[in-house]
């Protein structure tokens, strides 16, 4: 009669079927990460994230008041995501209203101008909001010939901007936005031209 296995023989294959089951274990997830990398594209996925992040809601109004106020649309969506974060009913603790946080003072100047009928109430709908504030930003572009000091004085007040221009805090042309006094408006400027940059690199392809 043939004698069993011995003991230590029995360890050595019970240790044997474990390491094979190992290695077969290994070469399978090999296998899977190497399908990930071939078949899968990472920039694809990363860019479908970003574009939750940086939406393009109410691209109809934005669309259409940016080319009529010659405003690069994607500046507009950044200020939007910066301001109210795509909520048409937000309101500040300083009073701005909107998608694009108007004082009501600004948007009742702005308004007039444009023969807009604007009250407490329509001031938060999207197409009137939109409207408002392209205008306000395409008109503090025009006026600072750059977009560093408008957005500076979209924040913080034209007053505000021209006083640091006069006593050379900022020069004219915007190039030294980080010497912006004002931390609050030094830290939106550097946040809307980042998401501006990002919006134009997710989109403008």
């Amino acid at each position: 009669l043939r004698k069993g296995l011995s003991p230590m023989k029995k360890r050595r294959e019970k240790k044997l079927t474990k390491l094979l089951k190992r290695l077969i274990l290994l070469a399978i997830l090999v296998a899977i990460v190497l399908f990930i990398i071939k078949y899968i594209n990472f920039e694809d996925i990363k860019n479908q994230l970003l574009m939750r992040i940086y939406k393009l809601d109410y691209s109809e109004y934005v669309e259409k008041y940016a080319d009529e106020y010659q405003v690069d649309k994607y500046l507009i969506f950044a200020i939007i995501k910066a301001e109210s974060n795509f909520d048409e009913d937000a309101v500040s603790n300083k009073g701005a209203q909107g998608l694009m946080q108007l004082m009501y003072s600004t948007a009742e100047e702005i308004a007039g101008r444009l023969d807009i009928d604007l009250n407490e109430e329509n001031i938060l709908e999207p197409d009137i909001n939109i409207h408002l504030g392209t205008n306000y930003i395409s008109m503090l572009t025009q006026k600072y010939e750059n977009i560093n000091l408008a957005l500076a004085a979209y924040n913080a007040g034209s007053g505000n901007v021209d006083g640091w221009i006069e006593e050379g805090t900022l020069k004219a042309d915007g190039t030294d936005i980080e010497n912006v006094p004002f931390t609050e408006t030094n830290n939106y400027v550097r946040k809307i031209l980042r998401d501006y940059e990002i919006y134009k690199d997710i989109y403008d392809k």
